[in-house]
């Protein structure tokens, strides 16, 4: 089967829930106001694409290729990023939702999370070195043996890190939000 091939092109408030994305090639392809929601995007490859205020939300990606992909205003809840195509992985996130979301044993690297909800989110094994956590919400999130060097959390909140299981080297962190390394201590801080 021909593999579909398709550049520099824009879909607007498209329903994929029902009839699904064509599989095939976008490269620099923007996709603005669509509900994948539910829908299966497996084996696709996304190049230098932006999602806009889409619904993505428990998308199957099993083998999709996200490189160099922007995610804006969408919603993106239980998505198993884990399941992607790891080569050359790379995407940014800004005013999204990604609670409940799996990011398990991935490579990240370099990731931007502007203003976006990741409560519940796992990062179990995940390689977030350099990652930007900007006013993100973290509540409940896991971090596990996860390797947060050079790490961005500044303005994070509800995050809760354990310096013992996890790599931390050179991430930044500011008060009151480091108190979150301390959680595991059980131990009362008062300011």
């Amino acid at each position: 089967m021909e593999t579909r091939y398709y550049e520099g092109k824009s879909f607007g408030k498209m329903d994929y829930t029902s009839e699904a994305l064509p599989k095939g090639e976008y490269e620099n392809c923007r996709f603005l106001h669509c509900d994948f929601s539910g829908s299966d995007l497996s084996e696709i490859k996304f190049v230098d694409c932006s999602f806009e205020n889409c619904n993505l939300s428990l998308t199957t990606i099993s083998n999709t290729i996200f490189r160099d992909v922007q995610f804006k205003g969408c919603k993106m809840l239980g998505m198993y990023f884990e399941h992607c195509n790891p080569f050359g992985l790379s995407m940014d996130f800004e005013h999204c939702t990604l609670n409940n979301c799996s990011f398990y044993e991935t490579k990240v690297r370099k990731t931007t999370f502007k203003n976006c909800s990741l409560r519940e989110t796992d990062f179990g094994e995940c390689d977030l070195t350099g990652s930007v956590f900007e006013n993100s919400d973290l509540t409940d999130a896991l971090f596990d043996h996860s390797i947060l060097e050079k790490t961005d959390l500044r303005t994070a909140t509800g995050y809760s890190i354990n310096p013992e299981t996890n790599r931390i080297k050179k991430a930044k962190f500011s008060l009151p939000g480091a108190i979150g390394l301390l959680d595991q201590y059980d131990i009362e801080i008062t300011v």
